[in-house]
């Protein structure tokens, strides 16, 4: 089956259009209510009525223009601002004691969206340069500029800026993000690859270079170059094996991570629970013991065939580590909130330090076959061994509750 892409969209400025497209709506309601309180005021009331019809019908219309960061396009942004500023030049025409008098322009705090649409779609310069165009509408409309109209024209600038500034500051982080997923995904899907191949065809190498080396003749360059290939796989497993997802920019959401998935494995981890006895029955033989509680250990099917493969995995090293001669016990535990298998053999112990050698060296059973399904799991691995009297692995995996059904 073909694997499904999944799409994990981020965008940490879209509640800022949205913010946007209330506070137009709202500043509209706020302008018409102005005027209609101080009417009286106005010589040409007429040429205050005009312009609010146009501005309220034009803020209505443009309502999708501020939906999102494409849809408001620059000719949008240019259109925006010139209506704003030309209903700060029309306010003298309507109320002529407006040069002398401080009081509102015929667009009052409106314009201000138009200068943070500037900012959110552009930055800190784009706003720069929308309320610079405002600042030099507003000091032209008043003529002789009073302190507070010049004190308005400088909070317009640097809120303004601010706005755009923490918009790019949003924009960086938000790409730091979803680079950072894209790493921590790589790093999973390069980790179960890992996995899977140590838990098969590393192993098989690794025995047929141990048997040439011991047959001798033709049977050791088959071993040796058993060997040269165990090698290069080790080290293209390590250095990276899949590039599961892919980071771009769209600009109508932000930052985008694409993940494959894998639909059989999403169908299976949704199944019906299956019972960690029937996965663990087939690893039991002469050599190896197993003891469960002799009731169903019920787990979701991708955590049982995870826990099924770490004690797989724990097994291949006491094969290959402790003898042909060693033997194994694996013990069930299946308690309410979790379920624990253990798994102990009697050969000679790790040495000291063996452990951080292997992993150094690019050896990682333990690391990635056992710790690593543990971990993704959210359960734990944990490894005891005394030279000369043998290693046991306790593996600890959490339960759905939803699941239980041994007790």
């Amino acid at each position: 089956m073909a694997k499904r892409e999944r799409v994990v969209r981020m965008s940490v400025e879209q509640p800022l259009w949205r913010a946007l497209t209330a506070y137009r709506v709202l500043t509209m309601i706020y302008a018409v209510l102005i005027f209609g309180f101080g009417r009286d005021r106005y010589e040409r009331p007429w040429v205050a009525v005009a312009f609010l019809a146009v501005m309220c019908l034009w803020t209505l219309a443009t309502l999708p223009k501020v939906a999102n960061a494409a849809s408001c396009t620059k000719r949008f942004l240019v259109a925006d601002l010139a209506v704003a500023l030309t209903g700060i030049l029309l306010t003298p025409l309507a109320d002529e004691q407006a040069r002398s008098v401080d009081g509102p322009t015929l667009p009052s705090i409106w314009t201000a969206g138009a200068v943070l649409a500037y900012a959110i779609k552009g930055g800190w310069r784009w706003a720069g340069f929308a309320s610079s165009l405002v600042a030099v509408a507003n000091i032209v409309e008043r003529g002789t500029p009073s302190r507070d109209t010049l004190h308005n024209v400088l909070l317009v600038w640097v809120a303004s800026i601010a706005i755009g500034y923490v918009v790019e500051v949003a924009r960086a982080s938000e790409r730091t993000l979803a680079r950072a997923l894209e790493i921590e995904a790589a790093t999973r899907e390069r980790e179960r690859l890992a996995r899977d191949i140590h838990d098969s065809v590393l192993q098989v190498l690794a025995m047929v270079q141990r048997r040439g080396t011991a047959l001798g003749g033709e049977a050791a360059e088959l071993g040796r170059m058993a060997g040269e290939q165990e090698v290069a796989l080790r080290t293209l497993v390590a250095g990276g094996l899949t590039r599961p997802s892919l980071v771009s920019e769209d600009e109508s959401e932000g930052a985008v991570v694409r993940f494959v998935d894998d639909p059989d494995e999403d169908a299976a981890g949704a199944g019906c629970p299956v019972d960690l006895r029937t996965l663990l029955a087939p690893r039991a033989g002469a050599k190896v013991t197993l003891s469960d509680p002799g009731a169903p250990v019920l787990l979701p099917p991708a955590p049982a065939r995870e826990l099924a493969a770490a004690v797989g995995a724990a097994l291949d090293n006491v094969r290959v580590h402790a003898g042909e001669s060693a033997r194994a016990w694996i013990l069930v535990e299946d308690w309410p909130d979790e379920v624990i298998v253990t798994v102990r053999d009697d050969g000679p112990g790790i040495p000291e330090g063996r452990l951080a050698q292997a992993e150094g060296e690019g050896r990682m059973g333990v690391a990635l076959s056992i710790r690593g399904r543990l971990r993704d799991l959210g359960g734990t691995a944990e490894l005891i061994s005394v030279p000369g009297q043998g290693t046991e692995v306790e593996l600890k995996v959490p339960r759905d509750r939803g699941t239980h059904g041994g007790r």
